[in-house]
């Protein structure tokens, strides 16, 4: 009640354009960039310096401060529990891309030691990731199959030569890992850390469900003990499969049987520190101890030579010197390495957000882009594969006390012992093991099926996006999947803005906001106006429709008046020029002395007297519109192209044919980007018609490259003056802050002018 005697007794505002609004607040002209300016910016101070390295090293600012009491136990347990999954993981996955097991370990060390310089989240936990794995295995399998490197034994039979085949293949991936890097950090340099946002969660859910499973089916060989033929390309998983089943009669019992009891004892262990996970100190490292255990009986058995096991073979000890890629492979891996640039980002950036936002911290997206870019980048010299976030290890890394990046740290020297002391010992470690390893570590991204359930109640478009992109990159591979994902994704934006909801909108009775009238009881038409929106901004693709909705809503055949209207103009124009041949007629006889002089005098002065009244509807004899005033509600439109503007133009001189003056409201983009402030100082009720939370994201989050509320993004009225759109007979005037102000506007002027007119700006 007190609500709605505040809204009646409201003192009355005055109604201002955005003309006048202009002249009122005085506004700014638009500030021209100078030379000096630039240079200013542009110049190197010690304070300037300062800020670059503090924001291109985040330890800097940090570290200083670190609470050594608070921290560093918890940072310690971390990192060794982190560094103990390092360990079975990095041996997996380099397995997974197809590459030797030391791979792994070193993606898992220099990485994971550069990320603690130039990171800004305290709990990811970088390193090899399955998903990023399994994209590079595709593509070691298609660039350098196993099938160039048969040699004959005994002089007849032939084999791969395994040492030049990974030769070979560590020389291509660390070409794809240093391209990864660049790209990367380009990208974070030029702040172009947005480009994460046209992957959507539906997508990114769907793609790395689908990549699970050519996760799956590339181990299946591993867990069978059979070997395969190399497929690459679209339809190369399918291709895989039928092979398995083809080969299934020749499957290894040894290898099978040992890939089935490390699965089932994993699963069991890691379902045990789920359900206890508040009662251990920390996880029970089951992947580790599985390993010792296989590895000490693979020895001790020799289950290479008895059984036919399949095991990882020589991990040569110590650190490598640098090597520089071969850049001839660059033109062949550029658009994969820039996949896999923008997935593994993608992965990185949205479980950084998710630790940020529990914790309290901020995450820089580009300085994170620029951090996992100089990871792979520095790493690709040192025979890493392209690296991402873990969601198993950052997990772990949080429940178990890790704090910041001093946990990757201490990870990191864990790897390196293992390096240089250990990774030797696992050179008996079965393969079916590691398989067993990376299929159960699976089961969390295959959970992502309860999507389609959630995704089929809350929202069908986004249910399209998730199975589109989880069957294109089952059929299409990783690669080109990806590429087809996003495709699809960004046509369900241009579907959804070609196909907008339009209504009528309507006065909430005693108040200033306006909604739908087919969806508020309460929602009253104004007299005489209708008041049009749309959900979606304009621009080329739907501009045109958004000119055929309104005609529509507005009730009349808009076209069809305009040419009735022209037909009887063209009826009026025949009979005027019949009338003005009559008169010239009599004229001529009134000269020639038919007729007395004094008439012809009276008919000239009374034709030349007055000129005849402009035709309306009324005197053509058509029907006229109910109503007088159409108001177009601009509350959504966040940019207009050259299209737009010459569809508004046309939408203007239509309905001015039929007699009906077009206003335009809530034209202010500016509200948006300057932090929510009303435009040009206009009190806050005045724009209160706008529809809250109608702002696309686009003006609501500050552009790319623009501080927040710097003004930097042009307005919609701006992009208007620019195009050219007002004239003599648009101007200023017809534009209002909000659509309340608008109707007091029209609905002033009708007390003023009872008798409706054309009003000519």
């Amino acid at each position: 009640m007190a609500a709605e005697m505040v809204l009646n007794h409201r003192e009355p505002h005055k109604v201002l354009s955005e003309a006048d609004l202009e002249e009122v607040a005085q506004r700014k002209p638009p500030a021209k960039p100078s030379l000096h300016s630039c240079l200013h910016k542009t110049r190197c101070s010690a304070s300037t310096a300062k800020s670059l390295l503090f924001r291109f090293l985040p330890f800097l600012s940090w570290l200083p401060r670190y609470p050594i009491k608070d921290w560093l136990l918890g940072d310690i347990a971390s990192g060794f529990s982190v560094g103990i999954m390092h360990l079975p993981q990095g041996l997996a996955y380099a397995l997974l891309a197809g590459l030797p097991p030391v791979t792994g370990l070193y993606s898992s060390f220099y990485p994971v030691f550069l990320y603690f310089f130039f990171g800004t989240s305290r709990h990811n936990s970088v390193g090899p990731f399955a998903v990023i794995s399994v994209m590079i295995g595709s593509l070691t399998e298609s660039l350098v199959p196993s099938e160039d490197f048969l040699e004959p034994v005994n002089g007849s039979n032939m084999t791969v030569n395994e040492e030049r085949r990974d030769a070979a293949r560590v020389e291509l991936v660390a070409t794809i890992t240093v391209l990864t890097g660049i790209f990367q950090v380009a990208l974070g340099l030029l702040q172009f850390g947005f480009v994460v946002t046209y992957l959507s969660e539906p997508l990114v859910r769907g793609y790395t469900t689908a990549a699970s499973v050519h996760v799956l089916i590339s181990q299946l060989k591993n867990v069978f003990g059979i070997s395969l033929n190399e497929h690459s390309g679209p339809l190369s998983l399918f291709a895989t499969f039928i092979e398995i089943c083809q080969k299934l009669p020749n499957t290894n019992l040894g290898t099978l049987v040992t890939a089935i009891i490390a699965m089932v004892v994993i699963f069991i262990v890691k379902e045990l520190n789920h359900k206890f996970a508040a009662k251990l100190p920390m996880p029970i490292p089951i992947e580790l101890i599985t390993i010792i255990i296989s590895t000490g009986i693979s020895y001790g058995v020799n289950l290479n030579a008895k059984f036919g096991i399949s095991v990882v073979g020589n991990i040569p000890s110590g650190l490598k010197p640098p090597v520089v890629p071969n850049f001839s492979y660059f033109g062949q891996v550029v658009g994969n390495a820039f996949a896999i640039a923008v997935v593994g980002y993608a992965i990185c950036i949205s479980l950084g957000k998710i630790f940020a936002l529990k914790h309290g911290y901020k995450v820089d997206s580009n300085q994170e882009l620029i951090a996992l870019g100089f990871c792979n980048f520095l790493g690709g010299f040192f025979q890493c594969f392209a690296i991402s976030c873990s969601m198993s290890r950052s997990l772990v890394q949080e429940s178990t006390g890790g704090n910041s990046q001093v946990a990757g740290v201490i990870a990191s020297l864990v790897i390196l012992v293992t390096i240089l002391k250990i990774g030797e010992l696992f050179r008996d470690l079965p393969k079916a093991i590691l398989s067993a390893i990376i299929i159960i570590n699976l089961h969390g991204m295959f959970k992502q099926f309860k999507d389609i359930r959630m995704l089929w109640k809350s929202n069908r478009v986004d249910l399209m996006v998730w199975v589109v992109t989880f069957l294109a990159t089952l059929l299409l591979n990783l690669d080109i999947g990806l590429g087809a994902s996003v495709a699809f994704g960004l046509l369900t934006v241009i579907f959804r803005t070609q196909l907008p909801h339009y209504s009528i909108m309507g006065r909430i009775s005693d108040t200033e906001v306006y909604r739908d009238v087919a969806d508020y009881q309460m929602a009253q038409e104004i007299p005489g106006v209708k008041i049009f929106r749309s959900s979606s901004t304009l621009y080329f693709a739907n501009v045109e429709l958004y000119a055929e909705a309104l005609k529509k809503k507005s009730g009349i055949n808009v076209d069809r008046l305009i040419k009735k209207k022209k037909k009887a103009l063209k009826k009026l124009k025949k009979q005027q020029k019949k009338a003005e041949k009559e008169k010239a007629k009599r004229k001529k006889d009134a000269e020639d002395g038919l007729n007395g002089p004094g008439v012809s005098v009276i008919e000239l002065s009374g034709a030349e007297g007055s000129a005849p009244p402009e035709p309306t509807l009324r005197t053509l004899g058509l029907p006229q519109p109910p109503f007088h005033t159409v108001i177009l509600d601009f509350s959504t439109v966040s940019f207009v192209d050259t299209v737009s503007v010459k569809i508004l133009k046309n939408i203007f001189r239509d309905f001015r044919e039929i007699e009906v003056d077009v206003f335009i409201a809530c034209c202010s983009g500016e509200v948006a980007l300057q932090n929510h402030q009303p435009l040009l100082g206009v009190p806050t009720h005045s724009g209160r018609s706008c529809w809250p939370g109608a702002l696309l994201p686009s003006m609501v989050s500050p552009s790319p490259g623009f501080p927040q509320g710097t003004g930097a993004a042009v307005s919609v009225l701006a992009q208007l003056e620019r195009g050219n759109f007002f004239s003599s007979t648009i101007t200023k005037h017809c534009f209002f802050p909000s659509v309340h102000d608008a109707v007091l506007h029209i609905t002033g002027e009708q007390r003023q002018a009872p008798a409706h007119h054309s009003t000519r700006m």
